[in-house]
C-alpha cells in the first residue's frame, strides 16, 4: 500500500466521521464479544482514563525532572503495586509499556546479575514450563539467552520437579506464571521458589495477567495460592496495569525484591555529546498519559472498586465455565483460580468452533495444547454469559454436524 500525505489539512469533524466509520467493523468489546485484548469495566472508568490520559498526553515520562507531576504519580502507582505484591521497603519497581517489556527488563536484569555473580556462564539459560508466555522466548532471543521449556504436569501447571531436573551449569533463572495466559492456571510458585533457592537462581514470576487483581480475588475467600514476594525465592514479578489493573494502555510494572536487583536492569552510558544517559526501561520516551491514567484508575477505583471488579469477573467466570462444562463432552482444562480459563471437547474441532463463533461476531482465542478455546472474563462478560453459552452450544452442534471444515488459524498477535 502506498499513500501520500494530503496536500491540505482536513477538518476534525470530517476525520472523526471517517474514523468512526472505520471502527464500525471492529470487535464489539463494550458488549463482551471479546475473549482477550480488552479490559473494560464500565463507562465511568473509561471516562476517567480518557480524561486523565488526555491531561498528560504531551508530557514525557522520560524527563521526570521536567515533569515532577508525572514522577509523583509514577512513584505512587509503583508503591501501590508493591503493596499488592507483598513488597516491603526494599522492593523497587519500574513502570513499563506492557508485559513484554516488563519480562524483557526482568530477563535483562537476570542476565546482568548472572554476569556479576557467575562470570563463567557465557550462554545463560532460563528454565520454564512449556506454558510460559512467548514474550519470554522473545526476550531471550534479543538478549542472547536460551529458554529450556519443560512439559507441564498432568494439572497443566509448571512441574517443579521437572524444572529442577532441567537445571544445568548454564541455568541462571527460572520462570513461573501467575496465571498462565492460555489456560489461566497459577504455577506452584512456592515449589519453584524452593528450587530457585536451592540452586541460587533468579526466579521471575509472570503475573502480567493476574498480579493486580488476584489479591482481591483472594479477598473474596477464593483459594489463590501465594505467588508474590511473600514466597521465598521470588526475585522479580511482572504485573500489567492495563490488564487486571484496568488502566489505559500502555502500562505495566516490573517489580524487584530489592533495589540492588533493580539496579541490574539499568543501562547507562556517557560516550556521546549530551552527558550521562541512564535508563531502567527498554523504551526511551514514555507517554505521560499512560502513567497519569494508571494513577487515576487506582485512585478512582480504590480497594472497593477493585473488589467489585474481582467479584463481577469471577461471577462471569463461574457462569461461563459451569455453562460450557454442562455441554455434553466439554471440559474445562485444569482448575483455574482466577477469571481466565480454557475449555475443549472430544470429537469436535474447537478451532473450527472458534471460527464459527467469529462469523457470529465473537472473538475466541484458540489454544493448541490442549486444543480448545480461551476465555478471559471481565465484568462486562457477566451480563452476556447466557448469550455466549448459547452461541458456543450452537457452534459446537454445527461443527459436529458439518464435520471437518475451516478452522480459525491459532494466532496471538
Amino acid at each position: 500500500m502506498t499513500m501520500e500525505l494530503p496536500g491540505q489539512g482536513r477538518r476534525w469533524e470530517e476525520l472523526r466521521e471517517e474514523m468512526e466509520a472505520m471502527r464500525s467493523r471492529d470487535l464489539d468489546w463494550r458488549h463482551g464479544r471479546h475473549g482477550a485484548y480488552v479490559w473494560y469495566a464500565d463507562d465511568g472508568l473509561e471516562h476517567v482514563l480518557r480524561e486523565a490520559f488526555g491531561m498528560f498526553m504531551v508530557e514525557n515520562g522520560l524527563g521526570l525532572w521536567a515533569f515532577p507531576s508525572i514522577g509523583r504519580m509514577e512513584r505512587e502507582v509503583l508503591a501501590m503495586v508493591q503493596g499488592l505484591l507483598s513488597g516491603d521497603d526494599q522492593t523497587a519497581s519500574v513502570f513499563t509499556s506492557g508485559g513484554t517489556e516488563s519480562i524483557f527488563v526482568a530477563m535483562y536484569a537476570a542476565r546482568e546479575w548472572a554476569r556479576a555473580a557467575r562470570p563463567g556462564v557465557t550462554a545463560p539459560e532460563i528454565v520454564a514450563a512449556q506454558s510460559a508466555h512467548p514474550a519470554l522466548s522473545k526476550a531471550a532471543h534479543l538478549l542472547g539467552m536460551r529458554v529450556k521449556r519443560v512439559p507441564v504436569g498432568p494439572d497443566y501447571r509448571a512441574d517443579a520437579v521437572a524444572m529442577e531436573s532441567a537445571v544445568g551449569p548454564d541455568t541462571v533463572a527460572l520462570y513461573a506464571s501467575a496465571p498462565s495466559y492460555s489456560l489461566g492456571l497459577i504455577d506452584p510458585v512456592e515449589a519453584v521458589g524452593a528450587v530457585a533457592a536451592r540452586h541460587g537462581l533468579w526466579l521471575h514470576v509472570d503475573a502480567c495477567v493476574g498480579g493486580i487483581l488476584a489479591p482481591f480475588v483472594r479477598g473474596l475467600g477464593r483459594p489463590v495460592p501465594a505467588f508474590d514476594f511473600a514466597v521465598p525465592g521470588v526475585t522479580s514479578i511482572s504485573a500489567d496495569l492495563h490488564k487486571s489493573g484496568y488502566a489505559a494502555k500502555p502500562a505495566s510494572t516490573i517489580n524487584f525484591r530489592t533495589r540492588e536487583h533493580r539496579e541490574f536492569a539499568r543501562y547507562s552510558m556517557d560516550d556521546w555529546p549530551s552527558g550521562t544517559y541512564s535508563s531502567l526501561t527498554f523504551t526511551g520516551t514514555r507517554p505521560g498519559g499512560a502513567i497519569a491514567a494508571a494513577w487515576a484508575a487506582m485512585q478512582y477505583l480504590g480497594r472497593d472498586g477493585y473488589e467489585r471488579i474481582a467479584a463481577a469477573s469471577m461471577r462471569a467466570r463461574d457462569a461461563i465455565a459451569r455453562g460450557v462444562a454442562a455441554i455434553p463432552g466439554v471440559r474445562v482444562f485444569g482448575e483455574p483460580e482466577l477469571w481466565a480459563f480454557a475449555f475443549g471437547a472430544e470429537g469436535v474441532d474447537m478451532h473450527q468452533v472458534a471460527g464459527l463463533m467469529g462469523k457470529r461476531g465473537w472473538m475466541c482465542g484458540p489454544t493448541t495444547d490442549p486444543r480448545g478455546i480461551h476465555v478471559m472474563c471481565t465484568p462486562v462478560h457477566e451480563g452476556i454469559a447466557d448469550e455466549y453459552l448459547a452461541a458456543i452450544a450452537e457452534c459446537m452442534a454445527e461443527a459436529r454436524t458439518a464435520g471437518a471444515g475451516d478452522a480459525s488459524a491459532p494466532r496471538y498477535n
